[in-house]
């Protein structure tokens, strides 16, 4: 069996509760949020500006971001213990920590490009979540308080900037099935799915291909 498991995935198909519940039956380290919080740590930026940052090709977002991590709208020096950060650190820091959590395997790691920055690696099982636009829609509404504007543009946007990140960073159309050993409809329903995932994570051996045919 594969040690390492991948869950890339459509914005609200559910890739951070199937991957919670994978983690639990198999009893595995979950990098979800975790992977946030360690990319905002090794920036020295605020874990909810990381958030908005990750997966985005943003040049005005990047230039926000600047201005903020030098205290002030001043162009004065950040202090030393502040580091610069742009897009293309941003993106050699999340492949640091992607990098990193695999070799804490046995583990579940669900999004943050792993299924590029891993796809050499024998030892993990990358798969990919999507689902119809109502099924999205409703997990994302129940998750922002019962805003159906913001889930709604959420659901229609984020993940044109997912394209658009890894179109620029990765030269790649994303989701590209040649990094993905399955996809799944999560629309069949999150118990059907994880079944699924584990029967195929099972029936993999640890050796062959590092990337799918």
């Amino acid at each position: 069996m594969r040690k390492i498991l991948l869950l890339d995935r459509e914005f609200g198909a559910g890739g951070s509760t199937l991957g919670a519940r994978l983690a639990a039956r198999l009893g595995w380290k979950l990098f979800d949020d975790e992977l946030t919080r360690e990319i905002a740590r090794l920036a020295n930026i605020p874990v909810d500006m990381c958030q908005r940052m990750e997966e985005h090709a943003d040049p005005l977002l990047k230039r926000l971001v600047n201005i903020i991590w030098r205290g002030s709208f001043a162009r004065n020096i950040p202090p030393p213990h502040l580091a610069i950060l742009d897009t293309d650190r941003l993106v050699a820091l999340t492949r640091r920590v992607v990098e990193e959590a695999a070799d804490a395997a046995p583990c579940v790691i669900v999004g943050r490009g792993a299924p590029y920055y891993l796809h050499a690696r024998t030892d993990r099982l990358a798969v990919f979540l999507y689902g119809s636009r109502e099924l999205k829609f409703q997990r994302v509404l129940s998750r922002v308080g019962g805003d159906p504007e913001r889930a709604a543009e959420m659901v229609d946007t984020i993940d044109e900037d997912r394209r658009v990140f890894h179109r620029r960073y990765h030269r790649i159309e994303w989701p590209d099935r040649r990094l993905f050993h399955a996809m799944f409809d999560t629309d069949l329903g999150d118990q059907v799915v994880i079944e699924a995932i584990l029967q195929l994570l099972l029936s993999a051996g640890d050796h062959g291909s590092g990337t799918p045919a």
